[in-house]
């Protein structure tokens, strides 16, 4: 064939003038060949595929058939540019129902065998080992401080900030401590750190098992007849279990000294009158309240890192993709779970 490619545009018309149902290539006579063959090959191929048409590939080079099989074998990735109107809106809002059935139930299955895990945990048959445990919580714990300290300082600076404006017409400054102490300890604190782990530390979980299921070290697993959920999942959702309560507890510190900075500086207010004002207007169950949501969000937060990465494909794009959607789907989930609990605390007047 030398160094020259026929145009696949020429042989796709004559395909079609002559209407045939098989098509025979003969690779005796194939000389030089290069990576452009094996593309005209491949979209040769697919071309046929589409049109019903039988090719047969006689007599080529080994090289040549293992490089179009390892093409043929990875899909190619979607253009973002694909045409949305491809279906009709009927055809589309069904495939989107499909789905999203799919998704839910894949979701409750994985949900499902985190409980049977926890169970066996419950009963000392859990299989996974305690120095990978203090080494997650060691990572989202101590070395979340540094961020969880700067948020939730603006965080508090922004609510006395925001709080003094309305109130300082009316005299009120001092309820500024109130403000602040009660929007921390029972909303802020523990929402912020929540998603503030979804951003830092769901990502990093689904980026771990996404390039372990990448690696196949996850199939590994499963031919030891070692449960992946008990090894991976479950001391990644312990670690959040026991260190998010502790970190919003750190972020309600952290918040009232940034409300304490302001009014110290813009309303005259000492010291002493913030904390015996804030003393005044908590209590213990409006940080219980916190804890609680935050031990649930750090569930949240770690079932969406470990169900992306468990989900993740074979290649490196479904590593970055598997991370997005661990993000996008922790907060989604706090940001529900927390409206949730904030009525049902509501209705209980907790």
């Amino acid at each position: 064939m030398g160094n020259t490619v026929p145009e696949l545009k020429s042989v796709i018309r004559q395909l079609d003038k002559l209407d045939c149902v098989q098509l025979d290539l003969q690779g005796e006579q194939l000389g030089h060949w290069d990576s452009r063959f094996v593309l005209f090959l491949f979209e040769l191929e697919k071309y046929c595929k589409t049109h019903n048409i039988l090719l047969n590939l006689l007599d080529f080079p080994a090289a040549t058939q293992g490089l179009l099989k390892q093409a043929s074998a990875f899909p190619v990735r979607e253009s973002g540019q694909k045409n949305k109107h491809e279906l009709p809106f009927l055809a589309q809002l069904g495939q989107d129902a499909l789905v999203f059935y799919k998704q839910t139930q894949t979701m409750l299955t994985f949900v499902g065998e985190v409980c049977f895990s926890s169970l066996r945990l419950l009963r000392g048959k859990a299989c996974f080992r305690q120095r990978d445990l203090w080494l997650v919580m060691q990572d989202c714990g101590p070395k979340a401080l540094p961020i969880v300290t700067l948020i939730s300082l603006l965080v508090g600076l922004i609510l006395a900030f925001v709080g003094a404006m309305q109130l300082k017409m009316f005299g009120a400054q001092i309820y500024v401590a109130n403000l602040v102490g009660l929007g921390m300890a029972r909303e802020m604190g523990a929402m912020m750190t929540a998603i503030i782990m979804a951003g830092r530390t769901g990502a990093a979980f689904a980026s771990q098992l996404g390039s372990m299921q990448v690696n196949e070290e996850i199939d590994a697993l499963k031919t030891l007849g070692i449960s992946p959920v008990d090894f991976l999942v479950l001391p990644r959702m312990l670690a959040l279990i026991f260190m998010l309560p502790l970190l919003c507890l750190y972020a309600d510190l952290m918040g009232i000294l940034g409300g304490l900075m302001v009014c110290v500086t813009l309303l005259d207010i000492s010291v002493v009158e913030y904390l015996i004002q804030t003393k005044g207007a908590l209590d213990l169950n409006d940080f219980i309240a916190g804890l609680i949501k935050s031990s649930i969000f750090g569930v949240l937060v770690a079932l969406s890192g470990c169900l992306s990465g468990m989900q993740c494909g074979r290649s490196s794009s479904s590593v970055g993709d598997a991370a997005t959607d661990a993000v996008v789907a922790g907060i989604v989930s706090i940001v529900v779970a927390d409206a949730t609990l904030t009525v049902v605390y509501q209705i209980i007047d907790f």
